[in-house]
């Protein structure tokens, strides 16, 4: 065990958490122990309360303002916010956790709030970096990373303080293969070395199966639905735990028939040549990419993390610019406006290009999700019986209905996925782009996702895809666009993804 940590304990009793401004609980009348040094797989449907257990457990659920408690948590027979230092949690929006602007100064961030040595803190920050493969040096800018470097690096942050809790949130979600098995790595050798008390959200259960001893699964009220050794539970309750969303290994997704592909004489609606990328006043990621857009057609962008992958489905949803090169929509996606998407008016944006960021919580405008699946099409000036039916039809699809009163940033993360989702859908665009399209979603609400993303392929809309989830691809029949794995860079530096 390393010198210094100590693995924590966890108790709960009859504890729970409702929202402000929520009836329903997000948990309720969890009674739940979990003894020094195990390790936990946290399992549960979309929405059942895993991040806000995480959240209470690292003592950040907020004031009066933001919920009302219920019951007791304690943290080595404490309250959670009292244990400074003893929790490390790694949230699921990893821009949330970048503090500082230089990658090794966040890493040493925590460290230098618990009172660490200088000299040990420095040590920690390389060890750290090196452990997660964020292959970046410590004065890089952490605005220029990608949305997998920032999870690798808030994940560098958290084993660096050396918590003797630790507590991750679908740490792999926006990896691809190769981080994903790295990280688990990383996570187990920091596990190994330290001794903590691991509790991990995932909802696909083969990457952490190997690593944990114990699965608590939480049903749809937050009440624990299973309990116990990992292969002793994935063996009895199989059917039950695939039922209620978890990604149960050797239980496998409905079959999808996602029909023709579409073929060479398919609707060209936007193509880029040569194209040149890169966030506004930073450096070229990569030049000389070629990619056509058609009708009935789902595309895939795939690549390492950094590779651009996110700075290309900006560009190519017209809100960014070129770097050099050309990106020209046909007259069947521009009807009438201009020939390249960044000259595009918002009003004519809207109606042609529907775009779903990586983070959805930077692109909710409304106080609640009824408001903010609305908003597209009120801008757009639709009649107001029409706007309603299709609200109405979309929360339902999205399994939102319960929580249209609901303000879009209480909810779990995978409800913020499919309201975003949703928004785009809305005013029916023509093209629609994804940024991980399935992150934070279970069995259950992805197979609805895909469904629903068959659907539109098969009415004619294009579909443009940021993904690492290979089932989404195979699922919907697309074809694969590759970004080169080594950036072309016109000089030292490298932009953002």
């Amino acid at each position: 065990m390393m010198p210094g940590t100590i693995p924590a304990s966890v108790r709960l009793s009859s504890w729970g958490w409702r929202h402000a401004g929520r009836r329903d609980a997000a948990v309720r009348d969890l009674d739940l122990s979990i003894e020094p040094g195990e390790r936990v797989l946290l399992l549960g449907a979309s929405g059942s309360g895993k991040s806000t257990l995480l959240a209470a457990l690292a003592g950040v659920l907020g004031g009066d303002e933001e919920g009302e408690e219920f019951g007791s948590v304690l943290v080595d027979g404490r309250n959670p916010a009292q244990q400074r230092g003893t929790s490390g949690l790694l949230m699921q929006d990893p821009d949330a956790q970048v503090v500082l602007a230089r990658v090794g100064d966040d890493v040493a961030f925590g460290c230098e709030n618990l009172g660490v040595e200088r000299s040990e803190i420095w040590r920690r920050v390389h060890a750290s970096l090196e452990a997660v493969g964020l292959d970046r040096p410590p004065e890089f800018p952490t605005a220029q990373l990608s949305g997998g470097q920032k999870q690798r690096l808030a994940l560098a942050g958290v084993i660096a303080m050396q918590p003797g809790l630790l507590l991750l949130d679908e740490p792999t979600a926006n990896l691809d293969p190769v981080g994903v098995v790295e990280v688990r790595d990383a996570v187990a050798s920091v596990i190994e070395r330290t001794g903590a008390t691991l509790v991990v959200v995932e909802h696909r259960v083969e990457v952490w199966r190997s690593l944990v001893n114990r699965v608590i699964v939480l049903d749809h009220g937050g009440s624990v639905l299973a309990d116990g050794a990992p292969d002793e539970i994935l063996r009895a309750e199989a059917t039950h735990l695939s039922a209620a969303g978890v990604w149960v290994p050797g239980v496998h997704a409905e079959a999808f028939s996602p029909g023709d592909l579409g073929g060479s004489d398919a609707q060209l609606l936007l193509e880029a040549k040569d194209l040149a990328i890169g966030r506004p006043r930073s450096a070229i990621i990569a030049t000389g990419l070629s990619l056509q857009i058609a009708a009935g057609r789902t595309t895939v962008i795939t690549g390492q993390n950094g590779a651009g992958k996110s700075t290309m489905a900006l560009t190519i949803g017209g809100l960014i610019p070129t770097r050099g090169g050309a990106l020209a929509a046909t007259p069947a996606l521009a009807a009438g406006a201009a020939d390249s998407p960044i000259r595009w008016r918002s009003r004519e944006l809207l109606g042609r290009i529907g775009s779903v960021f990586q983070s959805p919580e930077h692109q909710f405008i409304a106080q609640t999700v009824r408001d903010e699946l609305a908003a597209g099409p009120r801008a757009l000036h639709e009649p107001a019986d029409a706007i309603d039916r299709r609200v109405d039809e979309l929360l339902a699809r999205l399994r939102l209905d319960a929580l249209a009163a609901a303000n879009p940033f209480t909810l779990s993360g995978g409800q913020k996925r499919r309201l975003s989702v949703g928004t785009a859908l809305a005013t029916r665009p023509k093209l629609l782009i994804f940024d991980e399209p399935t992150f934070g979603q279970d069995a259950v609400t992805w197979r609805e996702l895909i469904a629903l993303f068959c659907e539109l392929r098969a009415e004619g809309h294009a579909i443009v895809a940021v993904t690492h989830d290979r089932e989404f691809a195979r699922a919907t029949g697309a074809v694969e666009w590759r970004m080169p794995d080594r950036r072309q860079l016109v000089d030292a530096a490298s932009g953002p993804s």
